[in-house]
Formats: C-alpha cells, structure tokens, sequence
C-alpha cells in the first residue's frame, strides 16, 4: 500500500514533527513517504507531485495556516482520482468534526488528536478492507453518516519512537528550523489557547530526547526548536536539559524554548547567566496582557512582577535573546488598557516584542463563550478577531498600525539608538510613537510596497520633519550613526544628502591624522586608503558623550565610521572639532 503524509508549512525553513511521528509509528508494518510543502506553492505543483507518487492514502496534518490551502489540494485530488483515500488530522479539524466533514465532503477521515497509534490502525483497516469501526479516535462515514469513534487512552510517550531518524532529513538540517518534543500537554488553563484542553503533562524518555540532539546536531541541525509548551515547568528538568545542552552543543547551534517567564526561579537564571554560551539559547515568553482583570477572565495565573524579574535578569545576563509575545483583542481589554501592556512590555526592552492579535480557536474555551463578550471573528482561519464589547474594528485598525512599523523598527534593531531617543525623549510613551508613525506609515500608503534599508530611513525622517519633531537635527544624526555602525561595508549611496564636498572631506581628514585622535591602525593608512574604507559626517551634538551618557551636548562632532577591508566589522569614532588641529 502506497502511504503519504503530507503537509503544507507556513515557510520552506519550518519542519513538520507530527507526520515525522506518524512515519516512525507506522513502521515498520507501513512504509510512509513524507512529503512537505508550502503555503505559496501553486496548487496544481502540489497536486501534481503528489498524484505522481501514485499514492492509495494520503494523511494531511492541518493546522490554521494551512487548512484553506490544504482542503483546495485534497478537492483537487479527488477530482483526478477519487479512489484515493484522504485522511486529516491536526489541531485544526480535531475540534467541530462534524463540520468539518459537512464542509469537506472530501475529507475520508478525521484523526482525533493525538494520531499515531490511531493513524497505524486506520492503516491496518484499509489495507484489510475493513470499516473502521473498531478505530479509536477517528471521525469517518458509514451508511451516508457521519461516526465517531471515541479516543483511546493517551499513549506513553516513552515507547513512542524518534521521528529524527529517516536518511532522507540529513541533505536539510543544516538549513531548516528542527522540532523536538520532550514533553506533551500543559499545566495552565488559557482559554484562547488549545493547550488548555489537555490535562496534564506527560513526558518523553529524556534519555532519548539527548540522544535524537546528539543525532541532530552531529548530522548540521543548527536551530533546534522545543516544541513544549512550558519547557520549565519542571525545575529540575530543565535545569538538567540546560546542563546537557550547555556541555554537548556543537559551535553554532542555537536551541529555542517555550518559558513561563513567572516560575523560572533567580538561582536557574543566575545558573544560565554564568554557565551558558552566548547566543546558545533564545527564550520565547508570553505575557499576552498585563491587566490582572482580563488575564481572571481567560483563566491566566500571571504574576507580571516576577516575569519581569526574569526578563530583567535574563536580559542583563547578555547571554540569551528574548521573544515576548502579546495578545490585542482579550477580553474586557480595551484600546488604552492594551496600551498600558505594550508599553509595560516595551519598558522591558525585549530583543523581539511581537503583536499578535486573538485568535478564535476552535475547541477552546474563548470560542466557545464568545457571546459573553460580544466577540466578531473571521468565519474562516486563522479566525482572528473583528472586534467585541470593549474593542471595536477601529481600534483593531489603530493597532494593526503599530504592528506593522514595531516589526520593522524594533524587531529588527535598525535603529535601536534612534528608537531609544525618540521613545524616551519625544514621545510621551514608546506605544505613541508606534502609533503616530503606523498611522502615517498606513496614510502614505507603504504599507502596501515593498522597502530597501535606505527607504525606512528616509521614511522615518520625513514622518519626524512632516510633524515638525524638536531636536530634528539630533535624531538625523543619531539616524546616521545607527545607519552606518549597523553597515559590514562602506555604503554606496546612503539615505540622506551628503553635504560635505570633497575638499572639505580632505581638510578634516588631515586635520584627524595630524591631532593624532585616531587610532594608530587608521593613522597609519594614507588619505587615499581613509577615503576609501571610511565614512565621514558631521553632526550637530557631540554624540561620543551621548553614547556614554545619554546626554545632550549641542557641540558639533565629526564622525569617522571604518569599515575594515578584511575582517568585516566596523567601528566608529566620534570627536568635537576642537580636538582636531588645524593640519
């Protein structure tokens, strides 16, 4: 019998664990071929390599980035040849079973939940030619009706086999994002979250957990995601996988984790900020809200004090990147609550602070009591919300704004000196800047196009000159020096106007090396190899005392930026023109 399991992911980096489950179990009575696309691959390429295996079953795994994709696919099929036998499963056609096989008359079966052993004995009874009314966990049809077959228990996950073990994964570690489960289920109650619907934790064999990342990482994988929804909810658990990653990684890899930042005890920080390498772990952190009333209504225990303890202590470890996540849209939090949360998140400083917006989950407590709080939604994923009670569609749009230009301004630390000024010097709060600037970002219509480094710099300043922002020279200064330090090779043409002419350029150049301000490796090039491997600007603050103090010092500097020809880094130096001399 000819098996698929295939899926569709959000991007070609991502992996799929779950059809990587489903192989291992079904073996070795089934020999399952994987197959593995993208959202943004034409449909009829999908469909044509997969009627082109000459498949009797197909599984797909669904979740909300792909069902929309996913049921245009298996239709397809269908068309071209309806013996083929479709069978789903994922969290996103695990919940309204009914439903969905009403939508999708297409769909043969629906896996319920946790699918590898139900996937092996659905197997079993097609090759058999038997009905499935002996397989637990599955949606099916008999007689024009739609059946359910009730779960069996959960397994033990101890037995379950590695899916990191198939030769035909080795040509793509290196190149894509790995999956690895230690653990399955979650100990909170979230209602937006289907986590919440599993009771409990159940754990994997850790000794075989350490030997699949010793596999991966001898095999190139370099970034390695845990899967897990709470990875420390076991302190001593965590503290014994940190301990093994910390002494078997290989140079290079980097290990990704799902942490409730509020539980995570000093001592086990302080344990990371001693002993883990730089840029070996990066945490991702969910604070969804900060309003103690709206996380009471969707069953969210939170103690902000301590996950800012964290955060705080994690973030002056200097050792590992922070991803904080928000949630715009929970209940009975309106437009300035949700103001208050981002900025109180904001003052963290996190390395990434991503905006997200409620999604209306099916099977999750939220959605199920949605009337309370008079919520709208999208009839069709990722059921994102349109508005309730307290926030309506305007305001989502407000937000939304501050999205688009947080992702671009912040996340991806461009201009972290500048954004720091302004959020702290201009702006009343950094959620006013976010917003005044989405708001214009969306007036001017670049919401709609693509941008170059060079245009959201120059965007940036014509918002800040458009609103007539003080201090204007100051921030296109800072602008300058974020734009250039940022720089691994002398720009060709950057974003502003070069005002200095070339004679000037020459007399400051002479006036450095004669003041003997430079460093000796650059007092040692001639004027020819200064001009070619250097920037220099003039600004109108001494901006050297600024990056040391943060204070203003309206004394115009000169700004030299080396970018070194071999090593491919870059330094700046700033001096006041009465430390240069007259040459």
């Amino acid at each position: 019998m000819n098996i698929i399991c295939a899926t569709l992911n959000a991007k070609y980096i991502h992996t799929n664990i779950a059809i990587r489950y489903l192989k291992a179990y079904a073996a070795p009575e089934f020999d399952v071929q994987l197959a593995e696309y993208t959202i943004k691959d034409p449909i009829i390429n999908i469909v044509t390599d997969l009627i082109q295996k000459k498949p009797q079953v197909i599984g797909f795994s669904c979740y909300i980035w792909n069902i929309e994709e996913t049921i245009k696919v298996i239709q397809m099929i269908k068309k071209i040849d309806p013996s083929i036998t479709i069978v789903v499963g994922g969290p996103e056609v695990t919940y309204d079973y009914i439903e969905w096989m009403e939508r999708v008359p297409e769909f043969d079966y629906i896996v319920i939940g946790e699918g590898e052993q139900t996937f092996k004995q659905l197997l079993t009874s097609i090759k058999d030619q038997k009905t499935a009314t002996d397989v637990p966990g599955i949606a099916y049809r008999l007689d024009s009706k739609i059946k359910l077959n009730p779960q069996a228990n959960k397994l033990d996950l101890k037995n379950l086999p590695s899916p990191h073990r198939f030769e035909e994964d080795l040509p793509h570690l290196s190149k894509r994002v790995i999956y690895i489960e230690t653990s399955r289920g979650c100990p909170f109650s979230c209602q937006f979250c289907l986590s919440s619907i599993e009771v409990g934790v159940r754990y994997f064999d850790r000794d075989k957990v350490k030997d699949d990342i010793r596999y991966l990482m001898k095999n190139g994988a370099k970034t390695i995601k845990f899967v897990d929804r709470t990875f420390n909810i076991s302190r001593s658990y965590a503290m014994e996988m940190f301990q093994f990653l910390i002494d078997e990684h290989l140079p290079g890899t980097v290990f990704q984790f799902e942490i409730t930042a509020d539980i995570m005890r000093p001592e086990v920080i302080d344990f990371l900020n001693k002993n883990a390498p730089a840029g070996l772990f990066r945490f991702e952190i969910g604070v969804q809200s900060t309003n103690d009333y709206t996380n009471e209504l969707v069953m969210r225990k939170q103690n902000f004090d301590k996950l800012k303890r964290t955060v705080t202590m994690v973030k002056e470890g200097g050792k590992i990147d922070q991803h904080l996540d928000l949630i715009a849209g929970l209940p009975e939090e309106n437009y300035d609550s949700f103001k208050k949360t981002f900025n109180d998140v904001f003052a963290m400083r996190p390395e990434e602070l991503q905006l997200g917006f409620l999604k209306m989950l099916r099977g999750t407590g939220l959605r199920l009591r949605a009337k309370d709080h008079d919520y709208i939604y999208m009839d069709h994923s990722p059921y994102e919300i349109l508005g309730n009670n307290v926030l309506p569609f305007s305001d989502i749009i407000r937000i939304k704004q501050v999205e688009d230009v947080l992702e671009k301004y912040w996340n991806d630390h461009r201009m972290n000196t500048t954004i720091e000024y302004l959020v702290t010097k201009i702006f009343p709060t950094p959620f006013d800047f976010f917003q005044d600037f989405g708001a214009y970002w969306e007036q001017q219509g670049w919401s709609r196009i693509g941008h170059q480094l060079e245009d959201l710099f120059r965007r940036l300043y014509q918002f800040l000159k458009v609103r007539m922002t003080e201090n204007l020279s100051v921030i296109e200064g800072l602008m300058k020096y974020d734009y250039l330090e940022g720089k691994k090779q002398k720009p060709r043409k950057p974003w502003w106007n070069l005002e200095m002419d070339k004679e000037q350029r020459s007399r400051i150049y002479r006036e450095l090396i004669s003041s003997e301000v430079l460093p000796v490796t650059l007092r040692n090039l001639s004027e020819k190899d200064l001009l070619k491997h250097t920037v220099l600007e003039e600004v109108s603050f001494n901006l050297a005392k600024y990056l040391s103090t943060g204070e203003i010092e309206h004394t115009s500097s000169v700004v030299l930026v080396y970018f070194h020809p071999s090593l491919g880094n870059t330094t700046v130096y700033s001096y006041t023109l009465s430390q240069l001399k007259p040459a």
